[in-house]
């Protein structure tokens, strides 16, 4: 075989010198390159059309996407950069089987193709790296476990490397020489490096913590950020606020900085009601015969009533108290009854999570009146069937004061004022 290609080139050699004297060499490299180029578009083609039928039905239309690309994309590119890895090793191949040793166009074709093979090498790498992301992504555990900053961990140490191998055969020298003196180059590389070592560390913390996934509700008042949490990656994490805007913020901010992770509200199946209404201090009193005869009627208040009033009568009627005087013996008030409704209310609401923490207590009073709080829990977590659970309970006990005689405390406004005035203008 060997002396078939020497005869055939000492032919098209003398073929060349015959029509084109002074540039046979030239010729027969150009034909060279021209025949090598159409080999590798040929391969080229061919491998192309194989991994495509390879890949066809091989994955499923329903995946979670990566960036803009499926599984099966990335599958089709990754055979495709090691299509033009093998291209090159066969370029290589064929460029020493019909150019003869020690030439400068040999070693053109050489130092060329390695550079390519190098580099479509890493894309190659890059390429199986993307899959396993794209497949990790459909895995539930994948929102806990942050791949994506590793594999980019990963990228980064393959693409020093590649580019050390790439200079080194540039240079016609080993990588060690390369590689031995980076130590000099340490202080600058790790200045350099700096975001992607301290992402990576804070990335195995918050995943051996379980600190933080991808569909958490954060919280971080420093970086604007509150909303969703869409993407770990080795430097930065993105957070989709819930005004669709996004949110950066640095890995390992979440390391140095606090912040609020709402999962364990998601996990638990309620969300905290936590609020006050203020209720006007001279409102505050003891509630007559009438109004009691009143609330005996609602259903809410009618078993507190029961057990309570007996007890208060026997109490008072044992200690033989003078109940003409205000000050003696035990009475029902109007604001702790409203708070004994209220608990009946809540334990009676059908969107109330009962097995979740449930009271409603009494502050202390402010110079905005008698707050009286709500503290309980929804039996759901989505954010607008709360707010209108919670908007609904508080629209029902402003409605509901008058019944108790109570009052919501409120600041004078500017009309209160200008009244005032025209009343003491105005006498009669």
């Amino acid at each position: 075989m060997t002396e078939i290609r020497s005869q055939l080139r000492e032919f098209l050699l003398q073929w060349f010198s015959l029509y084109f004297p002074g540039s046979a060499h030239l010729w027969y490299n150009i034909l060279v390159l021209c025949w090598v180029g159409l080999f590798a578009l040929i391969l080229h083609l061919i491998l192309r059309s194989v991994s495509k039928r390879l890949l066809k039905g091989r994955f499923s239309d329903k995946v979670v996407q990566t960036d803009t690309h499926t599984p099966a994309d990335l599958a089709l590119k990754l055979t495709r950069n090691i299509s033009f890895v093998l291209q090159g090793a066969v370029v290589v191949i064929q460029a020493r089987l019909w150019v003869p040793e020690g030439t400068a166009f040999l070693h053109i074709i050489e130092m060329f193709t390695d550079q390519w093979i190098i580099l479509f090498a890493l894309l190659s790498l890059f390429s199986l790296l993307n899959i396993f992301q794209a497949i990790s992504d459909r895995q539930p555990i994948a929102a806990h476990f942050p791949l994506r900053g590793f594999l980019q961990t990963i990228k980064l140490i393959a693409s020093v490397l590649t580019g050390i191998l790439a200079i080194s055969l540039l240079m016609n020298k080993s990588p060690l020489i390369l590689l031995s003196g980076l130590g000099a180059l340490s202080a600058v590389l790790l200045l350099v490096f700096k975001d992607a070592i301290l992402g990576l560390v804070a990335g195995i913390q918050l995943s051996a913590n379980n600190m933080l996934a991808v569909g958490d509700w954060l919280e971080m008042p420093k970086y604007g950020a509150d909303g969703d949490v869409i993407d770990i990656a080795l430097t930065t994490v993105k957070v989709r606020n819930w005004d669709k805007t996004i949110t950066t913020i640095p890995t390992y901010a979440l390391i140095s900085d606090s912040f609020k992770n709402w999962r364990g509200m998601s996990e638990s199946g309620g969300r905290r009601i936590k609020r006050s209404i203020h209720i006007e201090m001279s409102s505050v009193r003891f509630l007559d015969e009438q109004e009691i005869t009143a609330l005996k009627k609602a259903d809410l208040l009618s078993h507190y009533l029961e057990i309570t009033l007996p007890a208060i009568n026997e109490q008072n009627t044992t200690k033989k108290i003078d109940m003409s005087c205000t000050l003696n013996g035990r009475r029902l008030t109007n604001v702790g009854t409203f708070r004994h409704y209220l608990v009946a209310l809540l334990k009676h609401h059908p969107h109330i999570h009962q097995g979740m923490t449930l009271m409603v207590r009494q502050l202390e009073p402010t110079k905005n009146g008698l707050p009286i709080e709500i503290y309980a829990f929804t039996n759901t977590t989505n954010w607008g069937e709360y707010e209108n659970i919670q908007s609904d309970i508080f629209d029902h006990i402003l409605a509901i004061l008058p019944a108790f005689s109570l009052r919501a405390h409120e600041a004078p406004t500017g009309n209160d004022i200008r009244q005032l005035i025209k009343s003491s203008l105005n006498p009669f």
